[in-house]
């Protein structure tokens, strides 16, 4: 008897049976009787066969009976099965006991592989050095055909030699219940060593029937059934899950090495995800994961290099969908707690609270939305700073990033550390998301950043395309086209003129975002840190001379005044200059950055335009492919050599990129580049120009010494914080304002014409 063919030895926990059908009493008489000896001999005689005809024995009954009502509970079932198309199998591997040894050391490193049909649908981990392994995996594959049986072959793993075969059995689906969970035992055999055990394993399965529409929707997501060897190809997710593990704190060092090597484990079904590890047990990581509908408790556990710490347990049907949720997880093992940011978005359904063709827009919460953010409220909340909502209709002239000539597009909309993403339309250069999003705005002068991936094969993501948008930029109710920028956001994505068609629409308080920006800003918690390239330090100095070079110019003007170069101009300056020494006022100063900023405010009304156009002038060179290779050379050839100096020279050059930021923001808040931000600077500076007027300069430095000296005693956890450079964090750089800015669109997008609500409206 081969090992493929033969039949599945079983024990299971379920000791009911089918109730029978009402008049037939000796039915019934007999299927008690079966039940109770199934009953004596699962906890007498150990394995019994249950649902497999061919070892279906009983105690002491008539066995023309048994088999007759054996043969009735089978045909039922076949009956069952052929009234649906479809199947979800969950499989939850427990364990295995007593299985063979393969290893000269008399163990054996066991995994289990389940297939169909000669096609592999999955594959446990290896537990090494162990004849009774634990797995605990679950995961849930698909069924068409019910009829044909899974293989189970468990292995021994061999590095670099041929796994060891351990044994086989076969699963038959015609004997499970539907939607019933089962435990199973299973015995493995194998027709080269008939005689012998090889020990067993234990299964929890459970098949239940899905509907014609789960089908087609399976097979639009896997079109090519034949590359299904990977486990999560085979399952259809309903949303997606972006994590983002912060920190940790309150965790009990270990008596002999302290806090070491702190790592974080996620599960969710049977997707899983190791952090990195961190020495102070913070991480500022991001990742995702995808939510069945049948698994939506998330498992978290803190590890350390010699023990573990903790483990929680985060039930995802209590959290409001679409809403990136920040908290702190207690743990239950210690009086440690994790800190991670939650969303779960991307729902797959049609009907939710984020589709757009169903959505109404309610008048009377519009206008609750615009009472809550009145003048009259303005010191209400003051953390509450305006309201964003986001419709996301579809995009036009996307690169094709499959092999097929299509891509499989979604949407990330990202306004800090929310981020929220639209389902995946596949096959498509042309998506239609038809989606509505809405953030709580907390920053007015952030920046929403909406990008466009690929859903690549295992869940892996390509770029296609990324637009950022400043709040202050929105104009509300404007239904749109912007076009998509590549990665540097210097110019525009591949593809035929990509672009993203969005309607916006921001309500927020004046008063409370101008207290706002006086704020430490908040960062964004995830981030890449950009690696040294000798291309990039060579722009970050360009932009520090030019800043440099900027206020060169001033001192050379005010040179020249002393030069008499221009003698009418030194006049004028003389006399500015005696006038400035007779009645010189700490207020001065404040009054000549006012006038300067009003200046340039007077030559953008007049011109329209503000001054020396930045986009126009500054070099957005990228590095070349040579510059590439050449780097990637030297990490292979001489790494460690370098790696202390290239860590300085990073160093140095994002030090100086900060500079140069710096430096273009100050030059930026008085030009008018954020002119919402300028006008704020002026508010102040006349402000400033008028206490410093009036009030003395003592009193002025003993009251702001005060503040500064009782600040920890009156207010122990608050942030210390520069007013001028939190304002100037606010305010845009060079660079920024390139990535912000719209490209022009060349022709009418082919949506806009067959856009059924503009043709209802010209109608």
């Amino acid at each position: 008897m081969s090992s493929e063919g033969n039949a599945l030895k079983l024990t299971t926990t379920k000791v009911d049976v089918e109730q029978p059908s009402t008049g037939n009493i000796v039915t019934a008489a007999v299927a008690k009787l079966i039940s109770n000896s199934n009953n004596n001999n699962i906890n007498n005689d150990g394995p019994t066969s249950s649902g497999c005809s061919a070892t279906g024995g009983t105690a002491g009954g008539a066995p023309a009976t048994t088999s007759l009502s054996g043969d009735d509970v089978q045909r039922r079932r076949e009956t069952q099965l052929r009234q649906h198309s479809f199947f979800q199998l969950r499989i939850h591997l427990i364990s295995g006991h007593n299985l063979v040894a393969m290893d000269k050391s008399g163990t054996s490193d066991p995994y289990v592989k389940f297939k169909v049909g000669g096609r592999l649908l999955y594959k446990s981990k290896t537990v090494h050095k162990d004849l009774n392994p634990v797995w605990d995996e679950t995961f849930v594959v698909p069924v068409e055909d019910p009829f044909q049986p899974i293989n189970i072959k468990v292995f021994d793993y061999d590095w670099g030699l041929q796994d060891d075969f351990m044994g086989s059995a076969k699963l038959v689906l015609t004997s499970l219940e539907l939607n019933r969970a089962e435990d199973l035992t299973i015995k493995l055999e194998d027709a080269q060593r008939a005689n012998k055990d090889l020990g067993e394993i234990k299964l929890g399965v459970t098949l239940w029937p899905k509907t014609q529409e789960d089908k087609e929707q399976y097979f639009q997501r896997n079109p090519k059934l034949a590359d299904a060897s990977r486990r999560l190809k085979s399952q259809i997710w309903s949303s997606v899950v972006t994590i983002v593990l912060i920190e940790a704190k309150g965790l009990p060092p270990d008596t002999e090495n302290g806090l070491n090597d702190v790592y974080v484990r996620f599960r969710l079904g049977n997707e899983k995800y190791k952090s990195k590890t961190s020495y102070r047990a913070r991480w500022l990581e991001q990742f995702d994961l995808h939510l069945f509908d049948d698994d939506q408790l998330l498992e978290l556990i803190v590890c350390g290099k010699y023990n573990t710490y903790g483990k929680c347990t985060i039930d995802l049907r209590s959290l409001p969908r679409e809403r990136t949720h920040g908290m702190w997880q207690p743990l239950e093992e210690c009086t440690g707690e994790v800190h991670i940011m939650l969303t779960i978005s991307g729902t797959t359904a049609s009907e939710t609270i984020t589709d757009l063709t169903s959505y109404r827009e309610d008048p009377k919460e519009r206008t609750q939305q615009q009472k809550r953010y009145a003048w009259h409220r303005s010191l209400q909340n003051l953390r509450d700073v305006g309201h964003l909502t986001v419709k996301v209709f579809g995009a036009t002239g996307l690169a094709a990033a499959d092999i097929g000539g299509k891509s499989d597009p979604f949407v990330v909309l990202e306004l800090i550390n929310a981020r929220l993403q639209t389902q995946t339309e596949y096959k498509t250069l042309t998506p239609n998301w038809n989606k509505i999003f809405t953030f709580n705005v907390k920053d007015m002068s952030s920046v929403l950043d909406i990008t466009v991936f690929d859903e690549d094969r295992d869940h892996k993501v390509e770029f296609l395309g990324r637009v950022m948008i400043p709040l202050l930029r929105i104009r509300n109710g404007e239904k749109r086209w912007y076009a998509l920028k590549d990665k540097k956001m210097y110019s525009r994505a591949k593809g035929t003129q990509p672009q993203i068609l969005l309607e916006m629409t921001v309500v927020w308080s004046k008063v409370r975002a101008a207290l706002r920006v006086l704020e430490p800003k908040e960062e964004k918690l995830v981030q890449q840190e950009a690696k040294f390239k000798r291309q990039l330090f060579l722009r970050n100095v360009t932009r520090l001379k030019a800043v440099i070079m900027y206020f060169i110019e001033v001192g050379q003007f005010v040179q020249s005044c002393f030069e008499w170069e221009s003698p009418f101009r030194s006049f004028i300056a003389l006399v500015l200059w005696i006038c400035g020494c007779i009645w010189f006022d700490i207020s001065t100063i404040p009054a000549a950055a006012l006038l300067y900023l009003l200046k340039n405010w007077l030559i953008r009304w007049l011109t329209g335009a503000s001054s020396p156009s930045t986009a126009d002038e500054y070099d957005v060179a990228s590095d070349d492919e040579d510059d590439d290779d050449k780097e990637k050379e030297e990490k292979k050839t001489i790494k460690e050599r370098l790696q202390a100096i290239q860590e300085v020279s990073q160093s140095v050059q994002n030090t100086i990129g900060y500079l140069a930021s710096l430096g273009e923001s100050v030059k930026n808040t008085f030009n008018f580049s954020v002119p919402e931000l300028s006008w704020l600077t002026a508010c102040l500076l006349l402000i400033a120009c008028l206490v410093l007027h009036y009030v003395p300069i003592r009193v002025l430095l003993l009251l702001w010494g005060l503040v500064k000296f009782s600040r920890r005693l009156v207010r122990p956890h608050s942030v210390p914080n520069n007013e001028v450079l939190d304002l100037l964090s606010r305010v845009p750089d060079d660079e920024e304002i390139i990535m912000w800015r719209e490209l022009p669109l060349h022709s009418t997008p082919e949506m806009a014409r067959r856009d059924p609500r503009k043709k209802h409206k010209t109608s």
